[in-house]
């Protein structure tokens, strides 16, 4: 048992985003030389994202109650301000698809197999499927993975506690550490997880299948980069008056990469939720900003389902003028906060958006099966852009709140490793 500790340590004390570089290269290496060895790790990353999905929502849930319980009266939370810069860099996020879109017009060979997928029938049901998500009983919210509901839950119990004993509030605090500990075991194996993602995927599709859709990709590609590192950044800069992109770069360097293979933002709230930790932010902030951001911080989302939906007017022949287009990234905005975090959660909501155009479902659901062909390369970018940003806007947020820190806070974007 020593001994298994000890390696433990050393496996710790180097870097975590080296380690993941390796295990990607490796993993890309055995998919090309042996691809049905490489197929045989799949069990690897299945085990990794299992782990995560699994302990995501009572870390979620017991770290809410308790920093709500023991948050001090005067102590803010700056979520107000982290609500806005999600919401707004989602609607930037599709005007940027929807220019691009106009600039490299896309028409696309469809599918003809749709997954057997049922889409939403209108915005109300996304909405209303959201508002049903918060009262849902807690024990299934927990079971389910219900981010939304365990918040609720969470937040509604913090606020009880506040006026409970002390000694109860220690006890939510404590198993919140508990918990905390737990995650940083789970986030230390992610190179292995990530060597059989990688592997397998490769394995499985290749490169050849991308091909016949690289200017569906180009575009899509184009559009969350330009998000990620030149958007984004700017709103942070409008936030801070400080150079946003030591942050920027550390956010994509420790929770892009794990987010890209995972394909699932709830899977990647405590990956998140270690950085926040690791840049010294409010646990009281990003406690509640992390998994909310999972539900509907989704600039990625939003400009998937833009792309691919003019992509089908384009191939349809239909004349979109401006204002439609501007009323579709409002849309796509609001479509994208229903998506589910997970793989692939954001291609259902498109039949949503093509029902602008009057465009059939059948037809739109042929769209959704080539998102889910080249999903391999768009979910993995759209995930890893997603769940960054969670924490590039939480950590501008707090950093605009206290601007002593934010010096501090930069230096230690540029220098720090994860551990």
């Amino acid at each position: 048992m020593s001994q298994a500790k000890l390696l433990y340590q050393r496996m710790a004390a180097t870097s975590l985003v080296l380690r993941i570089l390796v295990g990607i290269v490796l993993g890309t290496t055995l998919a090309v030389v042996s691809p049905d060895t490489a197929q045989s790790t799949a069990f690897l990353g299945s085990l990794f994202v299992g782990a995560l999905k699994a302990v995501a929502p009572v870390l979620v849930f017991v770290l809410v109650a308790s920093s709500i319980a023991n948050q001090k009266l005067n102590q803010q939370s700056n979520i107000q301000p982290i609500l806005f810069l999600y919401l707004f860099g989602t609607v930037a996020a599709s005007f940027v698809a929807v220019s691009m879109s106009f600039l490299f017009p896309v028409e696309l060979v469809l599918a003809t197999n749709s997954g057997g997928a049922t889409p939403p029938e209108g915005i109300m049901q996304v909405l209303n499927t959201l508002l049903f998500q918060i009262v849902q009983n807690p024990v299934e919210a927990l079971l389910n993975g219900n981010f939304i509901g365990i918040l609720a839950w969470a937040i509604a119990l913090g606020m009880a506690l506040r006026h409970g004993k002390d000694s109860t509030r220690d006890i939510f605090h404590d198993v919140s550490t508990a918990v905390s500990s737990i995650v940083r075991v789970v986030i230390q194996f992610a190179p292995f997880g990530i060597f059989g993602l990688v592997a397998n995927t490769i394995a499985q599709t290749g490169f050849g299948v991308l091909l016949g859709y690289s200017k569906l990709l180009m575009v899509l590609i184009s559009s969350m980069l330009i998000v990620g590192f030149v958007m984004n950044p700017l709103i942070v800069f409008l936030k801070i008056r400080k150079n946003p992109y030591p942050l920027v770069l550390r956010c994509m360097r420790e929770s892009g990469v794990t987010a890209f293979f995972t394909r699932s933002s709830a899977a990647n709230i405590p990956v998140n939720m270690q950085l926040c930790k690791k840049l010294d932010l409010h646990e009281d902030t990003y406690s509640v900003s992390i998994p909310l951001g999972a539900t509907i911080n989704m600039a990625g989302a939003a400009i998937t389902i833009t792309v691919m939906t003019l992509a089908a007017a384009h191939t349809l022949g239909i004349s979109v003028d401006l204002g439609t287009a501007l009323l579709l990234s409002i849309v796509a905005a609001v479509s994208a906060c229903g998506a589910s975090g997970v793989a692939g959660g954001s291609l259902l909501l498109i039949p949503l958006a093509c029902s602008l155009f009057g465009i059939p479902n059948d037809v739109a659901m042929q769209v959704v099966a080539v998102g889910f062909i080249i999903g391999v390369v768009q979910d993995s970018l759209e995930t890893a852009l997603n769940s960054s940003t969670d924490v590039v806007f939480t950590a501008a947020a707090c950093m605009a709140a206290e601007p002593e820190a934010t010096s501090d806070v930069a230096s230690k974007n540029n220098t720090a490793e994860l551990n």
